[in-house]
């Protein structure tokens, strides 16, 4: 059984699972293989330390897959900002004809950049006035986030099993559920609430091809539903990362009245993260880590993955919640 949506549709994919884009994870090893198991695989455009690799990359890409895939380019307020504009126009040049973004407004002047050149914008939202403001701003495919996820959830604390249909009420354009989905039962309450695909992103940290230390994804599978930390609430800029001693840590000082980011600035430096990912050390920097880590048992490669997921899905459709039908 194939499940089609309008995202198969438009992005020009077999399967409705999006890979999303993923700092120090998102290179061409692991975009490749979602895109040739029939999902769409995102290279990280901020992974790449200038635009001139990020263009080597996509061609890296190219090289290891004839199926569509995305490049990731996220806004973020930063003291000396990326020249993001360079990053888009890669994409533009380059002919990547899918594109993900996330972050701050100011984002809106890099779809204009793109929009021109038939570049479709899926675009990655916590809240439902957020999603609301992207479609009317141009944007093609909302991902909406709940709170469950990995990275930046908000403010607003929603979970999915509420915001996907709030926002699916409200949206016309089609969605993408992300957070907290990592195998077929998720695919169909995602389906089953107004969305048209998933967008996963720690549940792909745990495959074969993922370009990160085999200890981290055996942190990811020995994690349970509780093994995640949220650190910066008091500065609200809320982020949920793997549960380690460095989070717990950055957790516990951030509690202390009139704690200040740079209190906790050298243990959640990007460095010291990235160092992690290479080195296999899960106890010193941060991770980035979903609730889904409850639901992570195994290290597949991406093809035994994502064949999952569709197999469980047809399964459920056509048997469990068929056999309830009076």
């Amino acid at each position: 059984m194939a499940i089609k949506t309008r995202i198969t549709e438009m992005l020009g994919i077999e399967h409705p699972i999006v890979q999303g884009g993923m700092q120090n994870v998102g290179y061409a090893e692991l975009a490749s293989a979602v895109s040739n198991a029939g999902g769409l695989g995102t290279i990280t455009a901020l992974t790449q330390p200038s635009p001139k690799a990020l263009h080597e990359e996509i061609e890296r890409c190219r090289s290891m897959t004839s199926k569509p895939f995305a490049v990731n380019v996220t806004v973020l307020p930063a003291v000396t900002p990326p020249d993001y504009k360079a990053f888009a126009q890669v994409v533009i040049d380059s002919g990547v004809k899918i594109c993900e973004t996330a972050g701050t407004a100011e984002v809106r002047e890099l779809w204009a950049m793109m929009k021109p050149h038939g570049i479709t914008v899926l675009h990655k939202c916590t809240a439902v006035r957020h999603a609301l403001s992207a479609e009317r701003n141009g944007c093609d495919i909302i991902s909406i986030d709940g709170f469950e996820c990995a990275g930046h959830p908000g403010e607003d604390d929603i979970p999915g099993l509420i915001l996907i249909p709030a926002a699916a009420d409200k949206v016309k354009i089609p969605m993408l559920a992300s957070g907290g989905f990592g195998d077929g039962r998720g695919l169909v309450a995602a389906l089953a609430l107004g969305a048209e695909g998933l967008n996963m992103g720690t549940r792909f940290c745990a495959t074969q091809e993922a370009p990160i230390h085999p200890n981290v994804k055996a942190k990811y599978v020995a994690n349970d539903e509780r093994g995640t930390n949220l650190i910066f609430r008091s500065l609200h800029n809320t982020a949920r990362v793997g549960k380690n001693e460095t989070s717990d840590k950055v957790a516990e000082i951030l509690k202390s009245p009139g704690a200040v980011f740079a209190d906790v600035q050298p243990l959640v430096s990007g460095k010291l993260g990235a160092e992690l990912l290479k080195s296999g050390d899960v106890e010193n920097g941060i991770f980035w880590a979903g609730m889904v880590q409850g639901l992570i048992h195994d290290i597949p490669s991406c093809q035994v993955l994502i064949d999952r997921i569709m197999s469980e899905a047809e399964s459920i459709i056509k048997g469990r919640l068929g056999g309830m039908l009076a």
